[in-house]
């Protein structure tokens, strides 16, 4: 950028919102333009018939990931972990003991919010991602 430029966005840091509304109206003025319309290049082609806007793609596949287990639960956790993967005793004791990590990746919707409602159940602090 020119040190013009950049003057100007180092001054426009510091002024207050209400100058900032001031200033826009009268750039509106001055140039005849309106900066709540989006004008040439700088916004995305418009729709024209029949297109849609195209549309986030949704998750499908989540992982359940245990956070935390309350040491008094620790023992009850331990048999969930057990039932929902196919870690033995030792594995999962080592499992919980650096939290946090997922139990289950790459898994439906049903299956991380079952497998959640288990631990939870439990005593363990889980969340899906």
């Amino acid at each position: 950028m020119s040190t013009t430029t950049e003057e100007i966005i180092e001054k426009l840091k510091t002024i207050t919102l209400f100058e900032a509304a001031e200033l826009v109206s009268r750039i509106e003025e001055t140039f005849g333009v309106d900066a709540s319309a989006p004008s040439g290049g700088f916004a995305g082609a418009p729709l024209t018939a029949g297109e849609a806007p195209e549309a986030q793609e949704e998750k499908t596949t989540f992982d359940v990931i245990l956070e935390d287990v309350a040491s008094d639960k620790r023992v009850a956790v331990l048999k969930v972990i057990r039932n929902l993967t196919s870690l033995g005793l030792k594995e999962a004791k080592e499992f919980t003991s650096s939290l946090p990590k997922a139990v289950k990746e790459a898994v439906s919707k049903d299956e991380a919010e079952q497998a959640k409602q288990q631990l939870e159940e439990a005593g363990g602090k889980v969340k899906i991602s």
